[in-house]
């Protein structure tokens, strides 16, 4: 059976539960009536929650001069341990330290990318570390960005 809005703003054919044609009408379907799913911030170490594939944090941040988290989900602060070492900080820990981490990172001001380390990873915190284009010395990339999955 299809789903319709019909001319009158009221949505026919919906049976699921018993909804009765006309109980979901203009109203209901008004501007900012109807709005996304979020996940909640305590389904990202839910062992109920079937969230495989989906980031249990990530963040974007600028790793020059004074360390400033552009957007994120999931992370409470960036540590600057000095030159080109930084430590991404979990809101929630991860149930464990079995998670995969994707990092990247690139220099605007010049143009060449970053080659990124890491160290041991923890439930609640995971460190980076961030190489020249060289691989020879740390260095500040102006663009870092990381996603964390479990």
């Amino acid at each position: 059976m299809s789903i319709t809005i019909n001319g009158s703003g009221t949505l026919t054919g919906v049976s699921v539960g018993g909804l009765p044609d006309g109980i979901v009408d203009a109203d209901t379907l008004a501007t900012d009536a109807v709005t996304t799913v979020k996940i909640e911030d305590d389904a990202v170490t839910d062992a109920k929650q079937d969230l495989s594939g989906a980031a249990k944090a990530w963040v974007n941040f600028n790793g020059t001069g004074t360390v400033a988290i552009r957007a994120a989900f999931n992370v409470s602060s960036i540590t600057d341990n000095g030159t080109g070492d930084y430590t991404v900080n979990f809101t929630t820990a991860m149930p464990d330290a079995n998670y995969s981490a994707v990092v990247g990172g690139a220099n605007v001001n010049s143009g060449f990318a970053w080659g990124i380390g890491n160290t041991t990873p923890t439930s609640s915190s995971y460190r980076i570390i961030a190489f020249g284009y060289n691989g020879a010395s740390l260095a500040d990339p102006s663009i870092v960005s990381a996603s964390f999955f479990r």
